[in-house]
């Protein structure tokens, strides 16, 4: 018995720093947030998710009874506090396609929240919950 303590310790161990080396890994879902100090509330009419990976992201635009439209694309990094994202894709025309932008993002439970300052002034902060 004393012999399987280590092994499984060491096994939780490791297993404990796996989350923590893409903490956006997951699909995420849009709650609102803050757009120049006024509130932006999610749509009850269809819902915004964002799926990341290791080191991708989708955003996702899901409305009941019709098909999902995939509306941007990219490529993340994270560094400490900061995400810096670059859209590779955009399903309208967009100011953000190939540019990078700067995310200062905290995580608390499973509540994601983005602030940014974009390109035309814009200051934003978006909240996503974890939903898987």
């Amino acid at each position: 018995m004393k012999k399987l303590v280590l092994p499984i310790l060491t096994i939780c161990f490791l297993c404990s720093f796996a989350a923590m080396d893409y903490p956006l890994k997951g699909v995420w879902e849009y709650r609102g947030g803050v757009v120049n100090g006024k509130t932006d509330s999610a749509s009850t009419a269809y819902t915004l998710q964002r799926t990341y990976d290791k080191l991708h992201y989708k955003a996702v635009l899901k409305e009941k009874g019709e098909k999902d439209v995939v509306y941007e694309k990219g490529d993340y990094q994270l560094l400490a506090d900061t995400c810096l994202e670059t859209q590779t894709y955009s399903l309208q025309s967009s100011q953000l396609l190939n540019k990078i932008v700067k995310y200062t993002y905290t995580i608390s439970n499973d509540t994601l929240k983005l602030f940014t300052v974009l390109p035309n002034g814009n200051k934003v902060e978006d909240h996503w919950v974890k939903i898987k």
